[in-house]
This record gives structure tokens, sequence and C-alpha cells, in this order.
């Protein structure tokens, strides 16, 4: 070890108060975390923890080590330092690095206590199991894999290849199911004609005729003869699964395939369960550091959990991961999460306001005084401020915004008022502290309505003319609305799902979106559209199955000669076809015989750039079917009709933002 374990007790020790601290605030604020466990590392053992996606213990493999190195660089040479990393069990573990500063700390434990909230309330995380312990699961297959890299009896070599050969697959899962292992139990029944195969083992003939002359290759074509018979019924996308139901090893030796090993279908089984664990976090990588952005700052910086000495510090902390470049997951869903709360909490004002009797919806811009609006919004003094010195007027508030035990408490000088002022507060008080439209920031948000949207709302209230006056309608403003609506959304969605329903133009023009393409005319990225629908498919295209090419299973009998047909679930983005030909050859490996790849590609006449760049347009794609097949030898790519493949080319969906007329 790098530094002193006695250190490490002390580090932990001292932060042993904010952790207290920071778990009840995040419950007082509507949280609902897995219990967590914080562990004090020096850096070489976060970088070790980082390799290891956040386990101490994972299978032998070179990846790891590659990690590891990749990460020592980023933080050595200003690519940014790694604060903490947290894992999805129950209990969760959270890794806090010992040289960070106190401020450091502290926003690390706020964050990870909105990370633990997340993976215990998430519906996408419960699908793994319902009761998790993660950390054994992955120590257990470590020491297994282990275990197999060890037997005298098996080659370490191939074990490692057997796993690097899974490994290109370990996203083509349906990450949309319930993890069943028991769907690997038995194969799938397939009917097919073995009267061959019985006739010739009734002929006495030796095994070196057999093999001579009725190879497995020749009983293969003879079965093009009868009906073809294809599996399965429909295109399976988890093809870790169809593989261990249906998959053999390719023997080089014997030049054919044989049936896998126990070991290697208990790798498969292994690596093939981490996959869908993992999965629930890459289906939310913006959601989820988002809504531990969102409340990290909310804890750190509006609760003041950052002391006056560290506040500066911890706002360099935050602009830092918040100013990261390119696509910010932190950036993107922290915004996202507070323009979802600014949206509700307008809507439930303005289905007030538009219950005052004489307030229309058409009328409501040129009616309603929004500067006395805010006035009336704004939370009484006494909640807004609260000290030592305060407490008689904090006791004269509402009761559903005081907790009457801690204020009692903090009377009895029991309570450190001034440093943990939100202890005197219930949720609704809380929610009543922080209403997000009277931040200065969002002041203007209520009044930025569109009459599109005041239309939207005011045409399905049905009950209109409730309130007397203005100042009626806002007291019976539900001040919680926006954080209620937040975890509701915080349970059911993933980032496809949240980035489909709450990106709106509002949000694209507030935040300066823009998507950029790749312009054939002039050879480089160009901005391409501020239009929310065009930024929103190419946030999705990032998004949908982890980023990566949907491939799903179309055919385990294709030609009737047992070779595996693989479609690619063609969305107007190519495959590089180069990284497809290394998979295939990987999938051989995992299938035994040979294996096909059906995709579309698009291809520009050179001739037709050179029109485009003297027009000043963008040449016209031509989007054709192609077949790549490798059979353990040799590559092969044809053309397929349209026909073929028009059953993988997505009619709805098209991630070119391009204008249909841009200048060269």
């Amino acid at each position: 070890m790098s530094f002193d374990r006695y250190e490490a007790r002390r580090i932990a020790a001292d932060l042993q108060e904010p952790v207290d601290d920071a778990n009840e605030l995040a419950e007082r604020l509507g949280l609902e975390p897995y219990p967590v466990n914080y562990w004090i590392v020096d850096y070489d053992e976060m970088n070790q923890l980082i390799a290891y996606d956040g386990f101490q213990r994972r299978y032998p493999h070179w990846r790891w080590g590659m990690k590891y190195d990749r990460q020592r660089k980023q933080d050595r040479y200003g690519g940014g330092k790694a604060f903490e990393i947290v894992n999805n069990d129950n209990p969760s573990h959270a890794f806090l690095q010992e040289s960070n500063s106190l401020a450091d700390q502290k926003a690390v434990i706020t964050h990870v206590e909105a990370h633990a909230d997340f993976f215990a309330n998430n519906e996408w995380f419960g699908m793994f199991a319902d009761d998790l312990d993660a950390a054994a699961m992955l120590e257990r297959h470590g020491r297994k894999i282990g275990e197999y890299m060890s037997d005298p009896e098996i080659d370490r070599s191939e074990v490692e290849r057997w796993i690097d050969n899974l490994l290109s697959l370990e996203d083509n899962i349906d990450q949309h199911q319930v993890f069943d292992p028991e769907v690997l139990s038995t194969p799938d029944p397939v009917e097919t004609d073995d009267d061959l195969s019985e006739q010739l083992a009734e002929l006495d003939v030796s095994d070196e005729v057999r093999e001579e002359v009725f190879s497995d290759e020749w009983l293969e074509r003879q079965d093009e003869d009868g009906d073809s018979v294809s599996f399965p019924d429909e295109p399976e996308k988890d093809v870790l699964a169809f593989l261990r139901r249906h998959g053999k090893q390719y023997d080089e030796e014997a030049g054919k395939a044989d049936e896998m090993e126990p070991w290697q279908r208990d790798v498969l089984d292994m690596l093939r369960a981490e996959a869908y664990y993992f999965a629930a976090q890459k289906m939310s990588k913006v959601m989820n550091e988002g809504w531990a952005a969102y409340w990290e700052s909310m804890m750190m910086g509006e609760e003041a959990f950052a002391g006056p000495d560290e506040f500066l510090s911890y706002a360099d902390h935050q602009a830092r991961v918040l100013g990261s470049p390119g696509l910010n997951p932190y950036k993107l869903g922290k915004e996202l999460w507070e323009y979802i709360e600014n949206t509700t909490n307008r809507r439930e004002v303005v289905e007030k306001l538009l219950r005052v009797d004489g307030v229309s919806w058409r009328n409501f811009t040129d009616t309603v005084d929004f500067d006395r609006v805010l006035s009336a919004l704004e939370p009484p003094a006494a909640l807004d401020a609260i000290t030592a010195d305060s407490l008689d007027a904090v006791a004269d508030l509402p009761d559903e915004y005081v907790d009457r035990e801690a204020l009692d408490r903090a009377r009895e000088g029991e309570i450190d008022v001034d440093r943990h002022p939100w202890k005197m507060l219930t949720y609704e008080g809380l929610a009543r502290r922080h209403y997000s439209l009277i931040k200065r920031q969002n002041r203007g948000f209520l009044a930025q309505i569109g009459q599109s949207d005041l239309e939207r709302i005011g045409r399905y209230l049905f009950d209109d003319a409730v309130y007397d006056d203005v100042d009626e309608a806002l007291a019976d403003v539900d001040f919680s609305r926006g954080w209620d609506r937040m975890r509701e959304i915080r349970e059911s969605h993933n980032d496809v799902t949240f980035i489909d329903e709450f990106l709106s133009q509002e949000f694209v023009d507030a935040n300066e979106y823009f998507t950029y393409e790749y312009s054939q005319a002039t050879g480089g990225n160009r901005v391409a559209s501020t239009d929310y629908e065009d930024v929103k498919q190419k946030l999705l295209l990032q998004f949908t199955n982890f980023g990566k090419p949907t491939i799903a299973v179309y055919d385990g009998n294709y030609n009737n000669r047992n070779e595996l047909l693989l479609g690619h679930h063609y969305n107007g983005v190519m495959l590089d076809i180069e990284q497809a030909k290394r998979t295939l050859e990987r999938v051989f490996e995992l299938w035994g015989r040979p294996v096909n790849l059906m995709t579309i590609v698009k291809e520009v006449d050179e001739h037709d750039i050179e029109v485009a760049k003297r027009r000043n347009r963008e040449p016209e794609p031509e989007e054709r079917g192609k077949l790549l097949r490798y059979d353990g030898d040799e590559h092969t790519v044809e053309d397929l009709p349209w026909e073929e493949v028009e059953g993988i080319a997505a009619s709805d969906v098209d991630y070119d933002t391009k204008p249909d007329e841009w200048l060269a």
C-alpha cells in the first residue's frame, strides 16, 4: 500500500459525520438510497477500482491492465481526476480517494447518496436481480475463471481467447428484458433430418472412410435437398444466449465444429450475466449522472453542506465536472432534470392561474402580472434564512414545513442550526425553500411559456373560474410537484426514453445545442441544425443500444447449411466494415461454422462528389444491401437484393440532419 492504513482509518473517522449528515439530508430531500459503505483508498487503488468497473475483484484478463494504464495516464496528463467510484449494489460501496480535500470528499459523498438512490429506485436496475449482491457475484466469477486458467488440463491462453471472443459481443444482449439465467438451461428444440446420419451409423465402415467420404460438410450439403429448417422464428437480440444454446467451438486441429467444453459454457454464462448486470448503468448514464449532479449541487450549494471556507473549492470542483468537453452526461443530465423541474412547476402555477376568474389561455400573458406572481411564490423569510436566533419564527411556520421534534432538539442545543438549518425542515419545507421558479437563473421561465403550451393546458381545464383572484390561486400551489415529478421519472425511464420525451425546442434553444455533419463536398464537419428533432435524433443515436450497432440472430441454419445469419438493424448509420469482419472472426469461434452478416451500406460515386462540389450541394448516397461472410479461412462480401435487406432498414428513423441544400 502506498499510504498507511492508520491514515485511512483517521480520514474515515473524520468523514463519518459528513457521511451521516449527507444521508440524512438526502432522505429529507425525498431520496431513498441504498445503504452505502464508504472506503478510503489511495491513488493507485482508485485506478485499480476504476479499471475493475468499481469492484475489488474481477476475473483475470488483460483488459483490466489496459484500462488501468489508460486511467493513470488520463489523470497524470490532465485528462481528468477521479474523485470517487460507486457501484450498483445493496449495500452500495463507494471508494473515496484519500488525497481529496474535505470539500471534494463532501461533494463526492452527496453525489454518491444520489447515485445510491437511483440504483435503488430505477426499474431498469431492478431487472437484473431482486436480491442484489453484485460484489459477491463478480468475485465468484473471478475465482472460478481463475481456477480454469490455473487448471493444468486447460490451456490458459485458450481461456483468455475465449473471453476475448465473448467480450466482442458483450453488448449484444436484449437489455430490455429481465435477466433470466434459466433461458440457457435447455436448447430450443429444432427438428432436423437425421436419416443420413443414422444410415451411416448402421454401415460397417471404418472411421477413416467415413471421415474421408461422408464428412460433416458432405452431410450438411445433402440437407440442402430437403426442407429447410430455419430458427429462431423471430430475430433474437440476445446473441450470447443464442450462441450458448446452439453454438459450438471451432476445433482448429480437427478443422470442424465441436461441442463446447463445460468450462467454455460456464464462462459464457458468467460473462453474459455480467453484461446484463452492467447494462442498466450503460442505459442510464445521462439520467444517473445528471441526477447525482443535481442533488449534489442542491446539497453542497443551496443547502450549504459545503462550509463557507469550502464553497469556492467545491464550485471549482463542479465547474470542472460540468465543463468537460464533448458529450458530457453530467451537464446534459443535470440540465434536463432542471428543465423537467421548471416545466413541471410552471405547469402547476399556470394551471392554477388559468382557473382564476377572468384569466384564460388567450389573455394569459396580457392579464397576469408575472412580477407579482414571483413575489407571491417567494418562500417565507423564516423558511428562507434559518439561524439559531430565528427559531421562534421557524416555529410559527406551517406544520407541514417544520420537523417539530428537530426544532425542540435545536432549542435544547442538540443541533447546530447555523451549520445544519435543513434539519429543522420536512420534505415539503425544503421543496418550498428551494422552489425552482423563484431562483435567480429561472425567474424569467414562467413568462417564457409559449402560446401553444398555454392552449394545450387551457383547453383541457374544465373546472375554470375556481379562484376569485391570483393570490387565492397561488396559495393552492403544490410546491413539491417538481420534485415529485422528478422522482416519478427517475423510476421508469432510461436515457433513450428520457431524452425522447423531455428534450424540446425550448430546452435546445436555452442550452445552445446543435447538430453537426460531415460534408462530402468540403471534407469537413459543419453545423447542420438547431432544430430539437435533429438534436434529439443525434443524441438518441449515441444511446440506443449503448451507442453500438444493434445486431440480432436471423437464422441458425442459413441456406440449410448450419451457418449463422446475423442482421444489422440499419438506422442510417453504416457499420465499420473492417471492424465487422474482425467481429465475425470472433463469432466464428463461438459458432464453429461459417457466419454471415447482412447489412446496408451507403455508397457515393466519386463523380457525384465532384458534381456536388460544383453545385454547392451534398451528393446523394445510394443504399445497398451487403452480405459479409466468414468461413474460418477467408472473408467475402457480396451484394444482396434490396428485398432481402428491406426488413433490417429502419423506416421512420433518419439520423442524417443535413439541410436539403447545404452550401459547400
